[in-house]
């Protein structure tokens, strides 16, 4: 209406193999040879509509075009049904169930592709290998593709186990699980489709007994979570629990021998040449030389020591802790670095699981123990009580009000004397 502009939009119907929506894009359509346009009051119900050659039907129109046609005195035909398209009839009308054939129908490949397709149920087992002297047991794995039921078994190699390089045991394929006798010999290698009566199926794998394959014996002892879930919906009465006693052992780590961090010696066990251990990249560069800074005095029984100041940083991006010496004359103790940069343990946590401090754990009057030092937490900045205030909901209540009293006491007392300066 602002500027007598129309245009003219198809709707899209799904799969109806025609290149639909807009027709004629906004703009003023001529109306006659002479340079007229089309206006509002030429619109109406019930009327044939010229454009560009192409004749079109206005059969009805929505309400607010309603209401402002009448609001501006033009009176409107009655509106016309649209009439059916004869395709789209037929394809709605239910055949008659008389006629339609009620056996049951195949599951079509298509079907299986777009549903089916990438879920596989894996299934951990031994392969049971007999000779005349003794038996033999390989882990293996093999591998249940519910999208046309084929299966492939893997041997499951451990490092240095001398075995072949190639670990596809059995390739993947549909496995025969009955096939009909036969009353000659058969000189075909290859069994047909027609000579078999039942192909392998979920149902055949039960854990904590065998299955045969291709004539080998295989003891199925476990499956993975999604396997375990497939079973549960559609078999709900086979019980997949495994079978501890068969799972291969784990692979041993030797203890920590106390050289270099825990997490940069076990390294060494994972790979000949060790790599650095991953650490969180978005919290480095977030809390980038961030660091809570306490004042800490030792707890010591000699007489000399009583007197000494240290100021103990806990670095946020790292979670490490260092700890600097206050300088004091003629003490006749080095003053400086006192401990680098690195994590410490709290005491009573183990070796192989260590349990470190955390800002939770920086209660002022609390005890400190950095190897075999123990520290007494008497005062902290000012930083620290604004950045435990900003996270308060991973400190406990005892963290923050040891802080309020020391840092925030001191913060009020310091207001009071400059105030009374200023006076």
């Amino acid at each position: 209406l602002e500027d007598d502009s129309m245009c003219i939009i198809e709707p899209s119907v799904v799969n109806s193999g025609l290149p639909q929506g807009k027709r004629i894009k906004r703009q003023r359509l001529p109306k006659n040879e002479f340079g007229n346009y089309y206006n509002w009051k030429d619109l109406n119900l019930a009327m044939d509509l010229e454009v560009y050659g192409t004749t079109y039907r206005i059969s009805d129109c929505d309400l607010f075009t309603k209401e402002f046609m009448e609001s501006e005195g033009i009176v409107l035909n009655e509106p016309e049904k649209t009439p059916e398209d004869p395709y789209i009839k037929r394809r709605s009308i239910k055949p008659n169930q008389e006629h339609v054939n009620k056996s049951p129908a195949k599951f079509e490949k298509l079907y299986r592709f777009l549903h089916m397709d990438s879920m596989v149920l894996r299934f951990y087992g031994q392969w049971v290998e007999c000779d005349a002297y003794q038996s033999h047991t390989w882990p293996v794995i093999i591998y249940y593709y519910l999208v046309d039921d084929t299966v492939d078994v893997r041997e499951a190699h451990q490092r240095n186990s001398g075995r072949d390089p190639f670990p596809l045991f059995i390739s993947r394929q549909r496995i025969p699980k009955k096939v009909k006798e036969e009353s000659f010999p058969s000189i075909v290698m290859e069994i047909s489709d027609d000579l078999v009566e039942e192909y392998i199926s979920p149902k055949d794998f039960q854990l904590g007994q065998k299955i045969k394959l291709l004539s080998h014996h295989f003891f199925l002892y476990d499956c993975d979570g999604f396997t375990r879930e497939y079973y549960q919906k559609n078999y709900p009465d086979m019980d997949m629990k495994a079978c501890v006693c068969f799972r291969p052992k784990a692979q041993v780590i030797p203890p920590y021998n106390g050289f270099g961090s825990l997490e940069d010696s076990l390294q060494n066990c994972y790979s000949l040449i060790p790599e650095p251990p991953k650490h969180n990249i978005l919290k480095r560069l977030v809390n980038s030389n961030k660091k809570l800074r306490y004042v800490a005095k030792l707890d010591s029984p000699y007489p000399e020591d009583r007197d000494r100041r240290f100021i103990l940083s806990y670095h946020l991006d790292t979670d490490m802790i260092s700890i600097y010496e206050t300088p004091r004359r003629n003490s006749g103790i080095i003053s400086g670095k006192f401990l680098a940069k690195c994590q410490v343990a709290k005491p009573g946590s183990t070796v192989d699981n260590p349990v470190y401090y955390t800002p939770a754990d920086l209660v002022i009057g609390a005890t400190v123990e950095v190897f075999s030092h123990r520290f007494i937490l008497i005062n902290a900045d000012l930083y620290v009580l604004k950045y435990l205030e900003s996270n308060s909901d991973q400190v406990p209540s005892q963290t923050l009000e040891s802080l309020k009293q020391t840092v925030g006491a001191e913060k009020e007392s310091g207001m009071a004397v400059e105030q009374k300066g200023n006076h």
